[in-house]
C-alpha cells in the first residue's frame, strides 16, 4: 500500500503506484479538472508523475504560485508550436518563465512584425481549444541530438549537445510540436486561456554578441482572464507613467548619446534633485551621521586590499596617471573605512555614522541601461555605521524607523523586509553569523515588521536586510539595505580600543535607505505619475492674469509669496502673456503644477486670488493670506 500525506495532515491509501492526477481524481472532480500539476516532496512534477513510494503532496492548481509559473512555461512552448506552425523554417531556440511572463527565442529569415504577434496568438488560442495532451517521453542525450538534428533544429540539437553524455533528457509532446524541457507542464493544452504576446525584441543567442542575432517574442500568461485585464490595464497605467516618458514631457532630464547611461539634469529636475538630497541631508544631520566626502578615483591598491579588483573589475572604470592605475568608484564603503582609520577610535566613540552623497560610476552593460533608473554614473545616500557586534541590533532598530519614517514622507507605505542569510561560500565562523543574523531579525521583530527569510542570499562576508518599496501599480522596487561587514574592516585594517585595552575590528553596517538618487527619482516620478507632492515640486505655484490690467498685481502675488516667512524658497512663476486664460491654464495644468492662482480685477480690487488646485479641482476665492497658510501646510506635512 501507498500513503499520501495532503497538506492539511490527512492521509489516502492506495493499493499501489498512483499518479498525482489519480490522487486528485479521488478528492474530487472539481480539484481534478483543476489540477496543473503536483508538488511531491517539494518538487514540482507533472499530474502524470507516478508516486511510488509514501509520500507528501500538494495538488497545485492555477491559484499557486508554482501552478502560474506551470501555465507560463506551457504558454512559452505554446508560443512555439503556433510559430513553427505558421513558420514551419523558424528555428526554436529557448523558451523561459520570466517574471509576469515568458519569452521565447526563434532564428528565423526576417523579422517578426506586430502583425504577425497577431497571428500567432490567434494561432495559439486555436491550439489551445484543441485541448492536445501534453505528454512527456525521455530520452538518452545522443539519441535526442539526432532526433532534433533530423528536424532542422540545430540550436535545439547544440543545446542538448552541452548534456554530459551520460544523461537523459526529457522531451514534451503537444499535437505537433515536441520540445526539449525539463518541465513539468500541464496536462492539456486546454488549461492554457488567457494569455498575450507583448512585443518582440533582438536577442544575441546564448547570451553572446558574437553569435547569431536571434528574435525574443515576450509575452504574459495568467490563470484567469480578470488576472490578464488585471495586467494588462496596469501596463497602460505603467507606460503612462513611465519616467523616461514624463521627464520629457516635463522638462526634468534628458539621457544623450554622447554620455550613455549618465544623466543631463535640466533646471525643473535638478530642484526635484535638490529636494531629495537637501531632505536627506537633514535626515543625516538629525539623525546622528557625520556627513563626509570621499575621492572619486581612487589608487588600485586599494580595490585589489578590498577585493573588488579581482571580483568587479569589468564593471569598474578605469584611468591611468604617471604610471600608476586608478579607478572611478563603484562605491563608497573603502573611503569612508579611511576616514575612520584617521585617529584613533576607542570604543566610546561608537556607533560612529558616516553618511556621503557619494558618486559611483559602474560599467554597465549598454544594454541594461534603463532611463535614469539604471545608469552607469549615479549618486547614492550612502552610509556606514561603525559600530560593536553587540550595537547591531539597536542600530538596525534605529535604521528601520528611520528608513520607515522617510518613505512615508515620500509618499510610500507599503514595505516589503527581507533577511537575507549565510550562503555556501561565506568567511566567518558559524557562531558569528548566528549571532548577526539574530541581531538582524531581533532588530526587525522589535520594529514590529513582518519579515520573510532569503535563506543562502547574504554576503559571503555578512547577512543583510532588503527594504522593498510596493509603489502605486503594486511594482516592487529594492531601495534600502542594511548589511553586516565584519570582513571590510579586516581587509583595511581599521581597528578601536576596546574597554579592555585591546584593539578590536569594528563591525561595518552598509546601509541606505533611498540607494541611487537617480533611480529612486525615476520611481518618484511613476509613483507620482509626474504629479510630485507639493514639497518637491519643480514648480509649486503658477500666477495667471486674465488681462494685461492685472500683470502688476500677478506680479506683486508673487512676489508676496515667495518672501512669505513660513516659504522663503517657495517656488513660483508668473504667466503674464497676452494669451486666453483658458489656454495658459490647460498648459499649466499639463505640466502637473500643484497650484494654479488666477487674478482678475475683482481680485485685484480684493486683494485675493482664485485657487485651482492639480487635477482642475477649483478651490475657491480665498485671500493670498489663507492660500499661504494652506501651501504651507501641504509642504509641511509633505502631503
Amino acid at each position: 500500500m501507498i500513503h499520501i500525506t495532503l497538506p492539511d495532515g490527512s492521509q489516502r491509501e492506495f493499493p499501489g503506484p498512483v499518479t498525482v492526477a489519480d490522487v486528485a481524481a479521488s478528492i474530487g472532480t472539481g480539484l481534478a479538472k483543476a489540477a496543473l500539476a503536483g508538488k511531491v516532496g517539494g518538487q514540482v512534477v507533472d499530474t502524470s508523475y507516478l508516486i511510488e513510494s509514501d509520500s507528501p503532496l500538494s495538488i497545485i492548481t492555477g491559484k499557486d504560485a508554482d501552478g502560474l509559473e506551470v501555465i507560463r512555461h506551457s504558454t512559452a512552448h505554446l508560443l512555439a508550436y503556433a510559430v513553427k506552425q505558421l513558420f514551419p523554417d523558424a528555428q526554436v531556440t529557448i523558451g523561459p518563465v520570466i517574471e509576469n511572463g515568458f519569452f521565447y527565442d526563434f532564428s528565423y529569415i526576417r523579422p517578426f512584425t506586430l502583425d504577425d504577434l497577431a497571428v500567432i496568438e490567434k494561432k495559439m488560442t486555436e491550439l489551445a481549444n484543441k485541448d492536445e495532451p501534453v505528454v512527456r517521453r525521455v530520452l538518452p542525450r545522443d539519441e535526442a541530438v539526432a532526433y532534433f538534428k533530423s528536424l532542422g533544429e540545430h540550436y535545439k540539437a547544440e543545446i542538448i549537445a552541452s548534456i554530459p553524455a551520460n544523461e537523459d533528457v526529457s522531451l514534451y509532446r503537444e499535437g505537433a510540436f515536441e520540445d526539449l524541457c525539463r518541465g513539468p507542464h500541464v496536462p492539456s493544452t486546454g488549461k492554457l486561456k488567457h494569455f498575450k504576446l507583448m512585443k518582440v525584441a533582438g536577442a544575441y543567442w546564448r547570451g553572446d554578441h558574437r553569435n547569431e542575432m536571434l528574435q525574443r517574442i515576450y509575452g504574459t500568461a495568467w490563470a484567469t482572464k480578470d488576472e490578464l485585464q488585471a495586467h494588462l490595464t496596469m501596463l497602460e497605467e505603467a507606460e503612462k507613467r513611465d519616467h523616461r516618458k514624463l521627464g520629457r514631457e516635463l522638462d526634468l532630464f534628458h539621457i544623450d548619446e554622447h554620455a550613455p547611461g549618465l544623466v543631463f539634469w535640466h533646471p525643473k529636475g535638478w530642484t526635484v534633485w535638490q529636494g531629495v538630497e537637501q531632505y536627506m541631508r537633514r535626515v543625516y544631520q538629525d539623525n546622528g551621521y557625520q556627513e563626509v566626502k570621499s575621492p572619486q578615483i581612487i589608487d588600485k591598491s586599494l580595490w585589489e586590499k578590498t577585493g573588488h579588483w579581482d571580483k568587479y573589475r569589468e564593471n569598474m572604470f578605469v584611468t591611468e596617471s604617471e604610471k600608476r592605475d586608478y579607478a572611478l568608484k563603484p562605491m563608497n564603503c573603502p573611503g569612508h573605512v579611511l576616514i575612520f582609520k584617521q585617529g584613533l577610535k576607542s570604543y566610546r566613540d561608537l556607533p560612529l555614522r558616516f553618511g556621503e552623497f557619494g558618486q559611483c560610476h559602474r560599467n554597465e552593460p549598454s544594454g541594461g541601461l534603463h532611463g535614469i533608473m539604471r545608469v552607469r554614473g549615479f549618486v547614492q545616500d550612502d552610509g556606514h555605521i561603525f559600530c560593536t557586534e553587540d550595537q547591531i541590533q539597536s542600530e538596525v532598530l534605529a535604521f528601520t524607523a528611520l528608513l520607515q519614517k522617510v518613505y512615508a514622507d515620500f509618499g510610500f507605505k507599503n514595505i516589503i523586509y527581507k533577511l537575507s542569510t549565510r550562503p555556501e561560500a561565506r568567511i566567518g565562523s558559524e557562531e558569528s553569523w548566528d549571532r548577526a543574523e539574530k541581531a538582524l531579525a531581533d532588530g526587525l521583530k522589535a520594529s514590529g515588521c513582518d519579515f520573510e527569510y532569503l535563506p543562502g542570499e547574504g554576503a559571503f562576508y555578512g547577512p543583510k536586510i532588503e527594504y522593498t518599496l510596493k509603489d502605486a501599480l503594486g511594482r516592487q522596487w529594492q531601495c534600502g539595505t542594511i548589511q553586516v561587514d565584519p570582513n571590510l574592516p579586516e581587509r583595511l585594517d581599521a581597528d578601536f580600543v576596546d574597554a579592555d585595552g585591546q584593539r578590536k575590528r569594528p563591525i561595518v553596517l552598509h546601509r541606505a535607505i533611498v540607494g541611487s538618487l537617480e533611480r529612486f527619482i525615476g520611481i518618484l516620478i511613476e509613483e507620482h505619475a509626474g504629479a510630485l507632492p507639493t514639497w518637491l515640486a519643480p514648480t509649486q505655484v503658477a500666477v495667471l492674469n486674465i488681462t494685461d490690467a492685472q500683470a502688476d498685481y500677478a506680479t506683486e502675488v508673487a512676489q508676496k509669496l515667495r518672501k512669505s516667512q513660513q516659504n522663503q524658497d517657495l517656488r513660483v512663476v508668473t504667466d503674464l502673456r497676452n494669451e486666453k486664460i483658458t489656454l495658459k491654464i490647460r498648459e499649466h495644468s499639463l505640466q502637473k503644477l500643484p497650484y494654479l492662482l488666477v487674478v482678475g480685477d475683482k481680485e485685484k480690487a480684493a486683494g485675493t486670488v482664485a485657487v485651482r488646485a492639480r487635477g482642475g479641482q477649483d478651490l475657491g476665492v480665498m485671500p493670498l493670506d489663507t492660500f499661504i497658510q494652506k501651501i504651507s501646510a501641504d509642504i509641511t506635512q509633505k502631503s
